[in-house]
């Protein structure tokens, strides 16, 4: 499995909901991939949208507040998208020297649960 896994540094430039975030990615040597589109794998947070709209923006926000604008490690999944064409992704945030898993922080805050792929 290790080696289907990739690890990029790049910056968070905005969230959409509580699963999906955009974010430029540094490839290294001066390169980057701008406003790349990332589902965060393994989890499911309510949609912004419809019936689940009041907790849908309860995870947005807090996703916002953890990650938006911030520098993160990005580990993708090898060739890896979702059905919408987002890849899926992992994503750590360094907080207080220590790198947090952002996925597993949004399941124990209660703004998402943990979804089979």
């Amino acid at each position: 499995m290790l080696e289907k896994l990739y690890h990029y540094r790049a910056k968070v430039v905005s969230v959409y909901d509580g699963d999906t975030c955009r974010v430029d990615i540094d490839l290294g040597l001066s390169t980057w991939i701008k406003q790349e589109v990332i589902r965060l794998f393994r989890i499911n947070a309510p949609e912004v949208r419809g019936e689940e709209r009041e907790a849908g923006l309860r995870a947005r926000d807090y996703l916002r507040e953890l990650i938006l604008n911030k520098d993160i490690l990005l580990q993708t999944i090898k060739d890896r998208k979702g059905k919408y064409g987002r890849y899926l992704g992992e994503i750590w945030l360094e907080i207080d020297g220590q790198w947090q898993n952002v996925n597993d922080m949004m399941v124990q805050a209660g703004h998402a649960v943990y979804k089979d792929y």
